[in-house]
C-alpha cells in the first residue's frame, strides 16, 4: 500500500464520522467543531482542557478557543480553574449537553457497526492490535521528527 492510499483511508474514516456528527449539528444548531469538542470531552475523561483538544484532535488553537466560548454561551460547557495551577482551565460538560452526548453514543455505535460489517471477532481484535502498533510507531516517529527539527 502506498502512502497516499494509506492516508486517504484515514481521511475517509474521519470524513464518515464527521458526516455522521453533522446530523447532530443540525438538530442542536451546533457547528462541527462544537460537536467535536462535546464528543471529545465526553469520550476522554481526564483530558479536559482546550490544550488536550488541540493536541489530540489536531485542531487549531484559535478554532477550539472560539468554539469553547460559544459552547459556554450556549450553556453546554463551563470552565473550571485548576486547583493547583490557575493558568490551567478544565472544561466540563453541563447537563444541557446530555441529549447531545446520548446522540453521540448512538452515532459512535452506528459508525462502528458500519466499519466492522463483515468482520469476524478475530479480525476486529487483529485490527485493534495492529492499529495500536501503528499509532505507537507514528507517535515515536513524530517525537523523533520534532527532536530533529529542534536541532
Amino acid at each position: 500500500m502506498n502512502s497516499t492510499h494509506f492516508l486517504v483511508q484515514f481521511r475517509q474514516l474521519n470524513k464518515l464520522y464527521e458526516c455522521m456528527l453533522k446530523e447532530i449539528c443540525g438538530r442542536h444548531k451546533l457547528t462541527l467543531i462544537e460537536t467535536t469538542i462535546i464528543s471529545f470531552l465526553y469520550n476522554n475523561p481526564g483530558r479536559d482542557t482546550a490544550a488536550d483538544i488541540v493536541e489530540l484532535r489536531m485542531l487549531s488553537k484559535g478554532n477550539v478557543s472560539q468554539a469553547v466560548e460559544l459552547l459556554i454561551q450556549k450553556s453546554l460547557l463551563k470552565r473550571i480553574p485548576d486547583e493547583n495551577d490557575r493558568r490551567r482551565i478544565h472544561l466540563e460538560l453541563l447537563p444541557d449537553a446530555i441529549p447531545i452526548t446520548n446522540e453521540i453514543d448512538t452515532i459512535k455505535e452506528t459508525f462502528r457497526t458500519e466499519l466492522f460489517h463483515g468482520f469476524s471477532k478475530e479480525e476486529e481484535e487483529q485490527l485493534e492490535f495492529l492499529n495500536r502498533k501503528l499509532m505507537e510507531n507514528a507517535k515515536n516517529a513524530f517525537k523523533m521528527q520534532q527532536q530533529n527539527s529542534d536541532k
